[in-house]
């Protein structure tokens, strides 16, 4: 018999044999490196403390993430609020504007109103005297304006033209108040003399 009759009936060649121990070493040193590393508490206690580190510093990572999610929504939450509130506010005032200005027509229309009833209620003689009393208030005041003028420093007269300006504005009312003031003091002048 020879070494090939051999190695078909069962037999390993010495080749086999070789690669055989070979795959043994490797198992064996496998199995020794694993049991040196269970053995090895420090490395295993570095390895769970890695495997700690990390999976803290990912919820840490998630747990960011959603604060500053949360941090946007409630941001444009609070930037829409603010829109709303401000336009509220600029739809009162504008209703407390046109309510304003509504008040303001009646009183001016009242004003003219009662202006007119002094007038048609007046005789035509205190009228006349009105006239001729706001003639001279007007030219007196123009000669005491003149001199006020003349002896007022600057910042005062840039005041009081102002003041005349705001008073022109609203000239209407204040010469319907004047009238009646007027109108009133004369009557009042008139019935004291024939009492």
């Amino acid at each position: 018999m020879n070494d090939e009759s051999e190695n078909t009936m069962g037999s390993p060649t010495p080749e086999e044999l070789r690669q055989q121990v070979e795959r043994t070493r490797d198992e064996l040193g496998q199995t020794v490196e694993a049991l040196a590393g269970k053995a090895d508490v420090k490395a295993q206690a570095k390895e769970k403390t890695a495997a700690a580190k990390k999976q803290a510093a990912e919820k840490t990572a998630e747990l960011k993430e959603q604060a500053a999610e949360k941090a946007t929504v409630v941001k444009e939450q609070a930037a829409e609020k603010s829109a709303e509130l401000k336009d509220q506010a600029a739809e009162k005032a504008a209703v407390v504007k046109e309510q304003a200005a509504a008040a303001t027509a009646q009183i001016r229309e009242k004003t003219a109103q009662a202006a007119q009833a002094v007038k048609d209620k007046t005789p035509e003689p205190v009228q006349e005297k009105t006239a001729q009393a706001a003639t001279q208030v007007r030219e007196s005041a123009a000669r005491a304006g003149q001199f006020a003028v003349d002896r007022t420093p600057d910042p005062l007269l840039e005041k009081a033209d102002r003041v005349a300006k705001a008073a022109r504005a609203n000239r209407t009312p204040l010469l319907a108040g004047g009238a009646v003031l007027v109108a009133f003091l004369l009557i009042r002048r008139g019935r004291g003399r024939s009492k």
